[in-house]
C-alpha cells in the first residue's frame, strides 16, 4: 500500500521549472481530490489504480506534455476551463487583456468581439464580469468553436455567442464597441517553438509569418470596418512587438494608442481607439 506522502516524496520532474506544483496537481487529479487534501491527509492510502494513473501522468509530463493537456483543464481569471490540444493553453499574462477591457468600457450594455477565441477564455472571463455585455467569440478551428461552446454552456454564460469565422470573414456588416484578440504572433523561425511545453500546442495558434505580425496586420487593417465610432481595438502581442503594433494602429487611423506592461515588465498589449 502506498500513501500520499510517499508518492509526493518519490515523484520527480527534473526538467519542469514548476516541478513541485506539477506533481501536486497531477496527484490530486489522479486521486480525485484537491491539492490542499494532499497536505491535510498525507497518510491516506492511495489505491493501486490511482497510483498507476499518477505514474502515467508523470511519464507524460516528463515527455514535455503540458499539465493542462494532461488534465484537460486550466484556470484563467476566475474560471476553470476545459482545454484540449487543438487550442492554445490560456496564460496568466493574457488576463491583462481582460483587466484592460474592464477598465475601458462601462458596465452598461456594450458589444464586444473576441477574435480567435480558442477555449473562449477572454470572452467568457469578460462575460462573467459584465452580464450586461453582449459578447461574440469566433475561431476558425471548428474543434475550438465546439470547445469554447462547451465552456460557455458549463459556465452558464448566456451573454456569449460562439461562432465559426476566420477573423472577420463571416462578420460582414457587424460592428462592435470593442474588438479584442490574442492572435498568433510568433515568428516562424523562432527557436522557442521546438522547446518546452510549446511543442505540444497547435502551431496555427502560435505562428504568424516570418516576423510574427501577419495576423496582427490583418486584424488591424480590417478592424475599422467592424468598430463603432470611438470603438476600441485591444491586442496581445510579443514582448518585442509593441512598437510595430503601435505603428500599425496609427497607420489605420487609431488614436489614444498605448501599450501596457505585463507582470514581467514587458509591453504585452497595445490598444487604440477609432476616431469618432
Amino acid at each position: 500500500m502506498t500513501i500520499i506522502a510517499s508518492l509526493l516524496r518519490g515523484a520527480e520532474l527534473p526538467d519542469s521549472p514548476t516541478a513541485r506544483l506539477d506533481i501536486e496537481l497531477l496527484l490530486a487529479a489522479a486521486i480525485g481530490k484537491s491539492r490542499s487534501y494532499l497536505h491535510t491527509w498525507p497518510e491516506r492510502i492511495v489505491s493501486s489504480e490511482a497510483a498507476l494513473t499518477f505514474a502515467d501522468y508523470l511519464q507524460r509530463r516528463r515527455a514535455g506534455e503540458p499539465v493542462a493537456y494532461i488534465l484537460g483543464q486550466q484556470g484563467f481569471w476566475k474560471l476553470d476551463l476545459e482545454v484540449a490540444p487543438h487550442t492554445l493553453i490560456p496564460r496568466p499574462e493574457t488576463e491583462l487583456l481582460v483587466e484592460t477591457a474592464l477598465q475601458l468600457l462601462p458596465a452598461s450594455r456594450v458589444s464586444l468581439l473576441d477574435l480567435g477565441t480558442g477555449t473562449g477564455a477572454i470572452a467568457l472571463a469578460l462575460a462573467s464580469e459584465r452580464p450586461q455585455w453582449q459578447v461574440s467569440a469566433v475561431d476558425r478551428v471548428l474543434e475550438a468553436v465546439a470547445l469554447a461552446e462547451r465552456n460557455r454552456q458549463r459556465l452558464q454564460l448566456d451573454n456569449v455567442n460562439v461562432r465559426s469565422s476566420h477573423w472577420f470573414d463571416a462578420l460582414a456588416g457587424e460592428r462592435y464597441d470593442l474588438i479584442i484578440s490574442n492572435p498568433p504572433y510568433i515568428a516562424a523561425a523562432d527557436p522557442h517553438l521546438v522547446a518546452g511545453d510549446v511543442r505540444f500546442e497547435p502551431s496555427s495558434a502560435l505562428v504568424s509569418g516570418e516576423d510574427g505580425l501577419d495576423d496582427l496586420r490583418s486584424i488591424v487593417s480590417q478592424a475599422p470596418e467592424h468598430l463603432l465610432p470611438a470603438g476600441w481595438l485591444l491586442l496581445e502581442h510579443g514582448y518585442d512587438q509593441a512598437a510595430a503594433v503601435r505603428e500599425l494602429l496609427a497607420k489605420y487611423g487609431f488614436e489614444q494608442i498605448e501599450s501596457r506592461l505585463d507582470l514581467n515588465g514587458h509591453e504585452r498589449i497595445t490598444l487604440g481607439r477609432l476616431s469618432c
